[in-house]
């Protein structure tokens, strides 16, 4: 039973029978696998299926925990910051050669971020490079891509309120940039501008929708 609950939970169905079996023992005994494998393989795979990068932050969070349990220090933690780190670096990279990868890169990053907390706040590390995420994800040809608003929005949903209260300057600098964009920018789609708008106000109701809002922007992306 526990087996299919992990396979189920943490979305590695995707993966050959050796790697899951390699990470349901990491999951459970870190210090039994190299973890710098386990890192590459959790980033690998999160870069590539959009599924699993919104489960990984779950089964890395479970690791660091276990980890920590164990008393091994924060192996595998520092690991996958060191990849993540080089991702970032060639994030404009991963951009132009597949849009797909970049919105999964954005989804595993802002996952990170919900997930690993150093005495329950957010790790100073990542509030930089994840405002840089999003706000690549505001600049004007982003706004062109349904695929990206839509990315963007649903971070911004997840984590928008967490990221403001520990800079709430940048946040601030992104807003200026939606608003700019759904006011100002010529040619976007109706459901981009429908999302903008939904986002704006989203966080002026202080990260929350009224009902009457709620139903009116559902309805309107359901149609």
């Amino acid at each position: 039973m526990m087996e299919n609950s992990t396979k189920e939970d943490y979305k590695i169905q995707s993966f050959d029978l050796d790697t899951q079996m390699l990470l349901k023992k990491a999951l459970k005994d870190p210090s039994s696998v190299n973890l710098e494998k386990v890192s590459n393989i959790i980033i690998d795979q999160s870069m590539k299926d959009q599924v699993f990068s919104k489960e990984a932050g779950r089964m890395c969070y479970t690791i660091v925990q276990a980890e920590a349990k164990l008393g091994n220090g924060n192996v595998f933690r520092r690991n996958l910051l060191n990849r993540l780190q080089q991702e970032f670096k060639g994030r404009e990279e991963t951009r132009q050669r597949s849009l797909q990868d970049w919105v999964c890169f954005v989804t595993f990053i802002c996952n990170i971020f919900d997930y690993l907390k150093v005495n329950n706040v957010p790790m100073v590390a990542l509030v930089h490079p994840v405002y840089d995420c999003l706000t690549r994800l505001a600049q004007p040809d982003a706004l062109m891509n349904e695929e990206e608003v839509d990315c963007l929005v649903v971070q911004l949903h997840r984590i928008g309120e967490q990221l403001e209260r520990v800079n709430n300057q940048r946040m601030d600098d992104l807003f200026f940039l939606l608003r700019d964009g759904f006011l100002l920018q010529v040619g976007l789609s109706s459901m981009t501008r429908l999302l903008l708008l939904e986002i704006l106000e989203f966080r002026a109701g202080g990260w929350v929708l009224s009902d009457t809002a709620h139903k009116y922007y559902y309805s309107e992306i359901a149609d």
